[in-house]
């Protein structure tokens, strides 16, 4: 079942692909948005029957495969990847209805959406250290060229650089794994075998120290980030919509599922630092996003700050607070894809996204009320307004952090106040006020220009109103994962006691 969710897209991609001469854009584009909303139904449907109360991988499937290099085809699916999958899903189907129909190139452009959806879900699914390190490594160069082919002007620096971060993102994860195997004398790289915890701690160390800045710089962290806004800035606004939205929780996901839950020893004793560097994070973006013009760079500094609250609750390791960064992540994707898309029909119809150029799009003659409105829907989110997912994940996550980690929380609640600043200077110079002159002949906005922004705007509103439906296929896998290492309060004390 799960390797449905891996082979429609690649079945999609390679009939694209390699059709013979004559496949227009617009069928290409009809065949790769088939294939992506078949792979997205059967994610929900795995949804359906998956089972909540199960903290054990479901739907597993169990290849061998290179039996000289300990590797195997080994699939599964938790209360921590099945969100995941269902979100990539629908982003990648709303990404590929977002592409601009007259685009360039269009074979190979759907091609390689479709394989890097493919491989983001292959990452999610792996039960095998080095099966997810090749799904990792799969979505590079689809990503490299969709940027460095159909980006703006700077593609190509952008490009370049998100390929060289992302290589040495690869190479500390593989060396961390490679040590994870060897050194805790396991004869393969599945998870299952893996007994990490009997390891010295300076050696637990040592490896969790290769995987945080390998994730780190994919999530990314301070002062690994300096990628991801050239990266968003010249990217089309459907790459950046999948980029922000899933390929950043690769990282994430990353540090949860093997360096949180591999070691949790160095985990514990490395926390409170972890802890610090997320307060670094959600300020630092913060104060970049205040700063800005553009209006998509904006967006992508305030993604480097919201992350930070995923490394806070995983720092704090207490079952609420993991169980907010599952939340997080998932609320993160919808509003960063909710903001990118509509900050690229801005640009479309405006022709600029300088916030000093573009004035009073909330016009209802003239302007784009509806684009106006859910942007200030979108920004309400992202700034933790009650009602909505953002606040009830930033919530869950500081409830859980403040017993362990009072003042980096705190610290980490000022950046909610700074996100409403800088997006109240994005709405109010952009949306409110007297129509600027450059902008005063806009192109009418269609419903298709609409329709993907309505889309997530409504499953943010009814996820923010019942949480419960997305925490209920979570916790229990989160519980089982944290409960463990009796939480870093525990391990402290324990080593307190110790000492």
């Amino acid at each position: 079942m799960l390797s449905a969710l891996i082979l429609v897209p690649l079945l999609g991609a390679a009939i694209i692909g390699f059709w013979p001469p004559g496949m227009n854009g617009k069928v290409s584009r009809g065949l790769a948005l088939l294939s992506a909303i078949i792979a997205f139904v059967w994610s929900i449907i795995l949804a359906v029957q998956f089972n909540p109360g199960l903290v054990n991988q479901q739907f597993v499937e169990f290849l061998p495969w290179v039996d000289a290099l300990g590797l195997n085809y080994n699939l599964g699916v938790d209360g921590l990847s099945l969100p995941l999958l269902v979100l990539n899903g629908l982003l990648t189907c709303i990404a590929i209805y977002s592409s601009d129909e007259s685009l360039q190139r269009p074979r190979l452009y759907y091609s390689l959406i479709l394989l890097l959806s493919a491989g983001v879900t292959g990452a999610f699914l792996a039960q095998d250290l080095l099966l997810f390190f090749l799904f990792y490594e799969v979505e590079l160069i689809p990503l490299y060229l969709l940027i460095a082919i159909w980006g703006g002007e700077k593609r190509g620096y952008a490009a370049t650089k998100f390929l060289i971060y992302t290589a040495i993102s690869g190479i500390l994860i593989l060396a961390s794994f490679l040590g994870l195997v060897w050194l805790s004398g396991a004869t393969n790289f599945s998870l299952a075998s893996l007994n990490a915890k009997t390891l010295p701690l300076a050696t637990q160390l040592l490896l969790l120290g290769g995987l945080l800045v390998g994730f780190g710089i994919k999530i990314p962290l301070v002062p690994f980030h300096t990628w991801l806004p050239d990266a968003h800035v010249e990217a089309s606004t459907p790459i950046s919509v999948l980029l922000a939205g899933v390929l950043l929780k690769l990282g994430t996901y990353g540090l949860l599922r093997f360096g949180m839950n591999l070691l949790p020893e160095a985990w514990s004793y490395l926390a409170p630092w972890l802890a610090s560097w997320a307060v670094v994070s959600v300020l630092y973006g913060a104060s970049c996003a205040i700063a800005q013009k553009d209006m998509k760079k904006m967006v992508a500094y305030s993604s480097i700050g919201h992350m930070g609250y995923i490394l806070l609750g995983a720092a704090s390791a207490t079952q609420l607070s993991t169980l907010g960064t599952v939340m997080q992540m998932v609320s993160h994707g919808l509003i960063s894809a909710l903001l990118f898309l509509l900050v690229g029909v801005v640009y479309k119809k405006a022709g600029s996204r300088n916030l000093d150029v573009i004035r009073g799009l909330l016009n209802p003659e003239r302007g784009m009320p509806l684009i106006g409105s859910l942007m200030v829907l979108g920004v309400m989110a992202s700034a933790g307004i009650p009602g909505m997912i953002g606040f009830i994940s930033e919530f869950v996550i500081f409830r859980g952090s403040f017993p362990v980690y009072p003042v980096q929380t705190l610290l980490c609640m000022i950046g909610t106040g700074l996100t409403a600043v800088y997006f109240l200077i994005l709405v109010n110079q952009a949306f409110f006020g007297r129509l600027s002159a450059q902008v005063i002949n806009l192109p009418r906005v269609y419903w298709s220009d609409r329709l993907p922004s309505i889309i997530l705007a409504v499953v943010i509103v009814v996820f923010g109103i019942q949480p419960a439906w997305l925490a209920r296929w979570s916790e229990p896998t989160i519980t089982a994962m944290v409960n463990p290492q009796n939480s870093v309060t525990t391990v402290a004390f324990d080593r307190a006691n110790k000492n």
